[in-house]
């Protein structure tokens, strides 16, 4: 009940601070040039000094919570960190940096079940945080069949059915409080288009063919920024602040020159949907903007602003398949994009039938994540919120990203 509530209020205050900054971007166009930058410098230093365990998504925390359950309550989920999670991550929206609240909302449910069970006097195993996290994403887009299917696919390396019970219940009454306090919803709004057979068996593969290879390059490059040896780099890295702060002024500067990239870029996803128009380079654009603000470390999640760039790349689909009905060609580019990212596809297919209402695309949906799932494999062959968790254990291999970069 608590990872519920806790959630909407989450979503209700980052949701504030995306629209307060869109505000203050529009009465004085120059103002992120500065508040960005400053900002972005501003938080990776306070998190580095207060809790470091709460840059980036979250998810990867609490992977690796589920591998090191005895330890995970003293600092990947532990009361400071998400506290100051959730501070930061409204902080990030609040200076126009293009991240979203869903992977924070999973580490800070992880640490509420944590916490429940200490509280009950319970072990604290794997399973705890495995369902902390499923709950998350289940409140996070009142999507409950997609907590469950990220618990198995992302957060349970082997997911054992004695998990199955915990995980459910955990599930259904995140759910319910999330139903109960804001309404039958549908997060992207309902969409009943479909697609014949025949437009699938031509779309679908395009789409995940190209949403794929867009999705693993993202991949690739957090990863890859992350080992980089070339020595500036690396010397402006060891600088958090200095290199968030730069970072943070190239968000500021795509935001100023296209007005379309802040924040977690749902108004932008849900007006493609219905049929909006945005420039042709609006997916490129959101994309870089995001890929700065992941490498960067800032506190706050991937998964809305990778289905903004998803719909910007659906967006140029559907210029491609003119005949087709957009919408649903739309969602194929959302569903490739973001399989291609974060490698789940079962995962994929849910949230976006699920945040749209269209069931009747689950085929459509279906194909396109299989394939930008085998193609992502091709091009990148590490999954990136498994390979960004394997920094945040005590005992880290030679060679792996470093933890900032989730």
């Amino acid at each position: 009940m608590l990872i519920g509530l806790v959630a909407l209020a989450f979503a209700a205050a980052a949701d504030r601070a995306g629209e307060a900054f869109a505000e203050l971007a529009a009465r004085w166009w120059w103002a992120p040039l500065l508040l960005t930058p400053l900002g972005f410098a501003a938080i990776a230093a306070i998190t580095a000094r207060v809790a470091p365990m709460a840059r980036g998504s979250g998810i990867p925390q609490v992977m690796a919570a589920t591998r090191d359950p005895d330890h995970a309550m003293g600092g990947l989920v532990s009361a400071r960190t998400v506290l100051v999670k959730l501070g930061l991550t409204v902080g990030t929206l609040l200076v126009g940096a293009s991240t979203g609240r869903e992977g924070p909302t999973v580490q800070v449910a992880a640490s509420i079940m944590g916490y429940a069970h200490r509280l009950l006097s319970i072990p604290v195993r794997a399973s705890v945080f495995v369902a902390g996290g499923a709950a998350g994403v289940a409140a996070a887009f009142n999507t409950p069949l997609a907590g469950v299917a990220f618990a198995i696919e992302e957060l349970a390396a082997a997911y054992e059915q004695r998990m199955t019970l915990l995980v459910m219940t955990a599930v259904l009454i995140a759910g319910m409080v999330s139903l109960g306090l804001s309404g039958d919803y549908v997060y992207f709004g309902v969409m009943g288009q479909t697609l014949s057979v025949g437009e699938t068996l031509i779309a679908a593969p395009v789409a995940g063919v190209v949403g794929g290879l867009a999705g693993a390059g993202f991949s690739r490059a957090v990863i890859g920024v992350g080992r980089a040896s070339w020595r500036p780099l690396a010397r402006v890295r060891a600088r958090p602040a200095l290199f968030a702060g730069l970072l943070g002024l190239i968000v500021a500067t795509v935001g100023v020159a296209t007005g379309l990239t802040w924040g977690t870029g749902y108004d932008a996803a849900r007006g493609i949907i219905t049929g909006g128009d945005v420039p042709v380079w609006f997916g490129a654009a959101k994309f870089a903007t995001t890929l700065a603000t992941a490498v960067s470390g800032m506190p706050g999640g991937i998964f809305a602003p990778s289905l903004s760039v998803g719909a910007g790349l659906g967006a140029m689909l559907r210029d491609v398949f003119p005949g087709y009905p957009p919408g649903a060609v739309v969602l194929l580019g959302m569903v490739a994009y973001f399989t291609g990212v974060v490698r789940a596809p079962l995962t994929a297919v849910i949230i976006i039938a699920e945040t749209t209402a269209s069931r009747g695309l689950m085929m459509p949906l279906l194909a396109a994540a299989l394939i930008a799932d085998m193609v992502a494999q091709a091009a990148c062959k590490e999954r990136l919120y498994h390979t960004l968790s394997r920094g945040f254990l005590p005992d880290r291999a030679a060679g792996t990203v470093e933890p900032a970069k989730g």
